[in-house]
């Protein structure tokens, strides 16, 4: 059995879902999401209690899981960081981006610095090609990205 559990406020959003979805199983993205935020990843105990609940199982949630990349199936950092790897933002100069931040944070895309404040992430578009480069950063989105603008964002946390 698994030790995970949804929050008090998580369980009454499920069961309220439940009346809007045909199937149960229809339930594993926003219940993915559910898990996510309450708990920053998507652990493998996360997994089997979701399989449970949705009456599917763990390698189904699995599967869901892995196939999107914002998911995160390990442990991130309290800032996640982003960066858009397509076209349009190497165009715009990404990739001189990408390296500032590397060495400003010590650390490589797909990897979290030890003090676990921040975690790198190269992702697919993040549709603001007209504001490329661009990153988010936990939630948000940001736009027309310069070494300054990044040093900046950092220097205030």
């Amino acid at each position: 059995m698994s030790e995970f559990k949804f929050s008090k406020q998580n369980e009454e959003k499920f069961e309220k879902l439940l009346t809007r979805y045909p199937k149960r199983a229809s339930l594993s993205l926003p219940s993915l999401w559910m898990v996510q935020y309450q708990e920053g990843w998507i652990s493998e105990d996360a997994m089997i209690y979701l399989a449970d609940k949705l009456g599917t199982s763990a390698m189904d949630i699995l599967s869901i899981a892995s196939f999107y990349t914002m998911f995160n199936l390990k442990p991130i950092g309290t800032y996640h960081i982003q960066v858009c790897k397509t076209l349009s933002c190497k165009l715009c100069g990404s990739e001189k981006i990408r390296s500032h931040l590397t060495n400003r944070l010590g650390i490589k895309f797909g990897e979290t610095t030890k003090d676990m404040k921040f975690t790198l992430s190269e992702v697919e578009c993040l549709g603001a090609c007209g504001e490329a480069p661009a990153m988010s950063f936990n939630d948000d989105y940001v736009g027309n990205l310069s070494i300054e603008k990044i040093d900046k964002m950092l220097d205030e946390l």
